[in-house]
């Protein structure tokens, strides 16, 4: 399975040790494109709202977010992510390098 991401990356930070990024959905449907996580990471939601998160078998999950209220996954995660809301919306990811 491959999927081009359109959702907006834009490192804030990138040192040694953490690489902090935001990732902008401007619309409905845009996404990450099918990715791995190599390195554990958190990430803080700058909005109220729900994401799908799509497996590479297809499977898919709702997420639902709070503002400001962060999640932490290890390294390993393969997935897309896609924004089902009809606002434009953020997160933050924090990557520990």
């Amino acid at each position: 399975m491959s999927t081009k991401g359109n959702a907006i990356g834009t490192i804030l930070i990138e040192n040694t040790r953490t690489r902090v990024t935001e990732w902008r959905f401007p619309e409905q449907g845009y996404r990450t494109g099918i990715h791995i996580h190599e390195h554990d990471y958190c990430v803080i939601p700058m909005f109220t709202g729900t994401l799908e998160i799509q497996h590479p078998d297809g499977t898919i999950k709702r997420s639902e977010l709070s503002k400001g209220v962060p999640y932490f996954r290890k390294k390993g995660v393969h997935h897309d992510v896609i924004s089902v809301n009809d606002f434009d919306c953020c997160f933050i990811e924090v990557e520990y390098l």
